[in-house]
């Protein structure tokens, strides 16, 4: 695994004695079908991210009946979930991990009764991805983790209770409607969820706080976003009244809120008077299931109208009760039964159900009468197959607007996710949000909670729940800005003010009234997935609790509807690559060595500083020259935090799911999934060998044998002719240069150590570049007010003083007062040429 092994995998038919197969992360283009034929003894299968021609696997699996691990995330993977994936043909199969394929259809009716502990089936990229409900699930009750987030599922949520074990549940960019089940919020394993962009209705559930819960507020259609706070008994009693339904979509999209008589939005099919409900119309609303007997709750009722629809069942007799109805009309179902006795004034039209009047329904299979089949004949008559005609047609549009409501809200993301997967080297997990090691049961998750009041606003927690240290709450409520201050800095984000574009956004200058300037790293609207929200919360929280002069300081940021944007500091001159390794496409005087190891130096001060410095110790994970930043003075600034990870204590590993950058990543790392401070001493040597060769870290223009930099290189490096070739050519070479740079390149050899405790600390690397750099010494010692700002006090309360000083009203609240408003700014003028591969 983890190489760059080409070409159409050969058929292993017949290796009766093999048990592990590990292939993944390769660029294998296909794999026959009788690839697992004769496999008898297989337990474990990875064949995860491989760009194989579209394949579904394929039967001659089943040969091996003691799998126990079988994944193909990103594999290309097409068709349906295979049947035999259960029980029967697999008794010992304990993982299956089949994410960002191009599967479709529903979950398998064989789960029932699967041992599989870890279903990973999340981000299927076919046009109609999985689908279907996932009452299933209440049958597999040895999982502890589900993750499906990213397909076009729907319904309710059955009652998971059985899964004694479950803890981890990822549903979110679905479209799954309902109440979620109480006797989930009260699990006592359950560690993760996340539910954001669904229809759920009913009350927020409250869940333990041992619970990473990613729910955002207004992505659902809960009918207050307090957790646990009970609903309006009518909201109560119409979700009561959808259940029957099955909670369909059509139904979910309106109704939402907590009061269905004054609610903005209208509630389909309701009419009220004075607060109370008086008219139900659901004609012709693609509703299955039966009548719930609970329309009697509504006591002012007066109509009720359920015709040219698809339901089956009796006639509740519990409707009789209505004192006020004179109107029931459920003709052109599929009813059966004795008509209810109402009073003589209600007018009753049931025409067109053929089994009124019998006990027993001609729809539903043998022995299970009312159910619905799966191909039932219509109702004999004219105005019966017009009343069918109708309700199916009332179906197939429910279909049809519940699949584009679910392409506009994964589709975009998935797009923007794949480009960035075939278009970078970047290294994805499976999963997006809350994400987790590839061969492990232990948790690396993101606990994210954005508060909704605006007296507890922005990010409340963010947490690394490896080890017993948590990054413990952060209160951030003086950084939030609204968006109308950000439309205004940045003259309404013009294509004039763009920075650079990339990774999960684009990046804006603003420019203040007084002619500050800021950098605005604003998410793509379609881009807001699990992984990017993720990583715009993870910067908040990390750099809210970390100051240094050399890590870009965040200024603020705005959660606004869809709107995620982070502010920071500028920084003019752009990235370190750019001035390494495209000086004359942008124009920028190659880098003499002096102030590449005053750069050197400024980075790694700053990421010891994250390592022990800090009140909290922090692994980067993705340093690389694009995310350090120059300021006009070219001294060097971290940025990129959204996937920093919280140091274990002592020397301890944590295992985590692999993300950077190829050609950065620590060998074990890369391997075994598993970080300590020692991988970001490895990316900081391969930038080192960048600054000394002027060449990337993997650079496709090379030779295959120098492709690589760190082992081009340790080759280089052997004796002095062979180095002095490998030396950038742009820098100026005396005695003097070459003895500091032969320094720095064995310090660049000792990070880069195959084995991580070969590697120094970053306390050594600072000593050894400092005694090679004359010090840079400022104005005035430990001032942070590079730029003319003051990293110690949040943005808006900086533009009060700026608006202040500068004589006009303010329109900003005294501190403490959340409330968002917008200042005048004038249009820039100014233009760079800063590009970043991250958007910064």
């Amino acid at each position: 695994m983890s190489n760059q092994l080409t070409g159409s995998l050969p058929s292993l038919s017949g290796l009766i004695s093999l048990q592990v197969l590990l292939l993944h992360n390769n660029n294998f283009s296909s794999i026959p079908p009788d690839f697992f034929a004769g496999m008898t003894s297989l337990t474990t299968v990875y064949l995860d991210y491989n760009p194989f021609e579209s394949w579904e696997i394929p039967e001659s699996l089943k040969d091996a009946g003691l799998l126990k691990e079988f994944s193909a995330n990103g594999a290309n993977v097409a068709g349906k979930v295979p049947e035999f994936f259960n029980s029967v043909v697999f008794p010992s199969l304990e993982k299956l991990h089949l994410a960002l394929n191009y599967l479709e259809g529903g979950l398998p009716q064989n789960f029932s009764g699967s041992t599989i502990r870890s279903l990973w089936l999340n981000g299927q990229k076919s046009n109609s991805r999985l689908n279907g409900t996932v009452s299933i699930l209440q049958n597999m009750t040895l999982l502890e983790e589900i993750w499906l987030h990213g397909n076009y599922f729907t319904g309710p949520l059955p009652d998971l209770s059985g899964l004694k074990s479950l803890k981890v549940l990822g549903l979110r960019d679905n479209s799954f409607t309902g109440v979620v089940p109480p006797s989930l919020q009260n699990s006592s394993e359950l560690r993760v969820v996340n539910f954001t962009n669904n229809k759920f209705q009913g009350p927020t559930p409250k869940f333990a706080d041992a619970v990473s819960v990613d729910m955002i507020p207004g992505t659902n259609r809960f009918c207050l976003d307090a957790p646990g706070v009970v609903c309006d008994a009518r909201v109560n009693d119409l979700l009561s009244v959808a259940k029957n339904f099955g909670y369909p979509v059509s139904l979910a999209d309106t109704w939402k809120g907590n009061d269905p008589c004054t609610s903005t939005d209208a509630w389909k099919g309701i009419t009220c008077a004075g607060g109370d409900i008086l008219v139900f119309n659901l004609k012709k609303a693609g509703l299955t299931g039966t009548i719930s007997s609970d329309f009697s709750l509504f006591s002012k009722l007066q109509k009720l109208i359920l015709s040219d629809n698809m339901l089956t069942g009796t006639i509740p007799d519990e409707l009789t009760s209505l004192s006020s109805l004179n109107l029931l009309d459920v003709s052109n179902n599929r009813l059966y039964g004795q008509i209810p006795k109402f009073r003589s004034n209600v007018e009753v039209q049931y025409g067109g159900n053929p089994d009124i009047g019998k006990n027993s329904s001609s729809y539903a299979p043998p022995g299970t009468p009312g159910s619905t089949p799966s191909s039932p004949a219509g109702p004999g008559g004219g105005s019966d197959d017009s009343g069918n005609k109708n309700s199916a047609t009332g179906k197939i549009m429910g279909s049809v607007i519940g699949v584009v409501c679910g392409l506009c809200v994964v589709g975009l993301g998935v797009f923007f996710y794949s480009r960035k997967r075939n278009r970078s080297s970047k290294v994805q997990s499976p999963n997006t949000m809350i994400i987790h090691p590839r061969h492990s049961g232990d948790q690396d998750a993101v606990k994210i909670t954005v508060a909704g009041s605006s007296a507890d606003s922005g990010v409340e927690s963010f947490t690394d729940s490896v080890g017993p240290s948590d990054i413990h709450v952060v209160r951030t409520e003086k950084m939030v800005i609204s968006i109308q201050v950000l439309r205004d800095v940045t003259n309404n984000f013009s294509e004039e003010n763009i920075l650079g574009r990339g990774g999960f956004g684009t990046v804006y200058k603003g420019e203040l009234h007084d002619g500050t300037k800021i950098a605005v790293k604003r998410m793509e609207s379609g881009v807001v997935s699990e992984k990017g929200l993720a990583e715009f919360m993870s910067e908040i929280a990390v750099l809210t609790k970390v100051r240094h002069r050399h890590l870009v300081a965040l200024l603020g940021y705005c959660l606004d509807g869809n709107e995620r944007l982070l502010v920071y500091e500028y920084m003019p001159q752009g990235t370190l690559s750019s001035h390494l390794f495209s000086g004359k496409e942008e124009g920028v005087k190659p880098l003499d060595w002096t102030r590449r190891l005053t750069i050197g130096l400024d980075v790694a001060r700053a990421v010891e500083y994250l390592h022990g410095l800090a009140h909290q110790s922090f692994i980067h994970r993705d340093l690389k020259p694009s995310n350090i930043l120059l300021g006009d003075d070219m001294r060097a600034k971290v940025a990129d935090f959204g996937l920093v990870r919280l140091a274990p204590e002592g020397k301890a590993s944590i295992e985590t799911r692999l993300a950077g950058t190829f050609g950065y990543l620590a060998p074990e790392y890369a391997v075994t999934g598993r970080v300590t401070t020692k991988v970001d001493v490895y990316s900081f040597g391969v930038i080192l060998m960048e600054m000394i060769t002027g060449r990337k870290a993997l650079d496709e223009t090379q030779p295959e044998e120098s492709f690589h930099l760190v082992t081009w290189f340790r080759r280089m490096h052997i004796n002095k002719d062979t180095f002095i070739k490998a030396i950038d050519p742009t820098i100026n070479l005396d005695e003097e240069t070459l003895g500091s740079i032969s320094t720095v390149a064995d310090l660049a050899g000792h990070c880069t150590a195959r084995e991580p405790y070969q590697r120094p600390d970053m306390g050594h690397v600072v000593n050894v570049l400092s005694s090679l750099v004359e010090f840079w010494k400022p104005a005035e010692p430990d001032s942070d007010d590079m730029y003319g700002i003051d990293f110690e006090t949040p943005l808006p309360e900086v533009l009060l003083k700026w608006q202040a000083f500068d004589g006009s009203s303010s329109s900003f609240p005294p501190s403490g007062d959340n409330t968002q408003t917008s200042i005048p700014t004038r249009p820039s003028g100014f233009a760079d040429s800063f590009t970043s591969a991250d958007g910064r």
